[in-house]
């Protein structure tokens, strides 16, 4: 038995036990995470340097592209050097730095998934209203407190974990510091805290979804009532991709903290801990990319192979 204060270090869960596959893993995840700079990279880069990109729809793209950053840079990196130097240990300080960087990054980025639901809802339902309400200073208020509320969420989540006693162990059950991983650590007697916890994650997470829900069904509202079949295809085309990275954000959210504990298993968790916290970042410039012609061709202008060019 020991207490938090006595702890110095954890042990994070590693992805393979023999040096083929340590190395393996390395090699993949830098694969993954390059990948996800490049892409996330060439947005930030195309938005900023095209005056034509310099819209509500691509300023917030170009926040989510800065908070995918983050996030993986957040996790893969140490994964990455603990499997090439055979390790599992991160210090006490290098978790909880960890957990609070990756809680605001993901609370942040969610609340900026909201927000670009928001910005599509305006911008299909009242376009003539779309300047008004998504003005500059107005879409940089949102993104403030899209950023705000990940910096406020993670100081209280990362101050109520490591302020309880921890008194099974400092081995973590995952290959990063997550809010569940480091209570399986903490004492029985702290039910109600934990509880706690979850209520406020619930709602913040619940309220989100439901924006987002009701927002959606308004916009496909208004797009079935659009007469010609080539505007409906416009809408949808500039819905779609923010569709499919909420869908794959979602989904694999809730896998990883809603499944049964039935199917848990230390495995299991791995794949669905990479499957929420690394594959989003790395897919959704690909996502954003694949039917924006705008931002592809904004792209073009930053790459000069002519292998690129149509």
């Amino acid at each position: 038995m020991s207490n938090s204060s006595s702890i110095t270090q954890f042990f994070l869960l590693a992805f393979a036990d023999t040096r083929e596959l340590q190395l393996l893993h390395f090699w993949l995840f830098l694969g993954i995470y390059l990948a996800a700079l490049m892409g996330n990279g060439l947005i930030i880069t195309a938005i900023t340097c095209d005056h034509h990109l310099h819209t509500p729809m691509y300023f917030f793209l170009l926040n989510l592209s800065l908070l995918d950053f983050g996030c993986i840079s957040t996790t893969v990196p140490k994964s990455m050097a603990n499997s090439l130097w055979d390790t599992r240990a991160i210090s006490h300080t290098g978790c909880a730095a960890q957990l609070w960087f990756f809680l605001f990054f993901i609370t942040a980025e969610y609340c900026l998934l909201t927000i670009m639901s928001y910005d599509r809802y305006v911008a299909i339902c009242r376009p003539l209203h779309y300047g008004t309400l998504l003005g500059s200073r107005a879409c940089v208020h949102m993104a403030a407190a899209a950023w705000g509320t990940g910096f406020l969420s993670a100081l209280l989540y990362t101050a109520n974990t490591f302020s309880l006693p921890l008194c099974q162990g400092n081995a973590v059950g995952q290959f990063f510091c997550e809010i569940p991983s480091i209570l399986k650590l903490s004492c029985s007697h702290s039910y109600l805290r934990k509880v706690g916890l979850f209520v406020v994650s619930a709602c913040l997470a619940f309220g989100c979804f439901v924006f987002i829900v009701v927002s959606y069904m308004e916009i496909f509202r208004a797009v079935l009532r659009i007469p010609s079949e080539q505007g409906r295809h416009k809408a949808f085309s500039t819905c779609l991709p923010h569709l499919a990275v909420v869908s794959l954000f979602v989904s694999t959210g809730m896998f990883a903290y809603l499944k049964p504990s039935s199917i848990s298993s230390p495995s299991l968790d791995l794949q669905v801990a990479v499957l929420y916290s690394v594959v989003p970042p790395a897919v959704n410039p690909l996502i954003y990319s694949m039917r924006n012609q705008e931002l592809k061709d904004a792209t073009r202008k930053l790459i000069p192979w002519r292998s690129f060019q149509e």
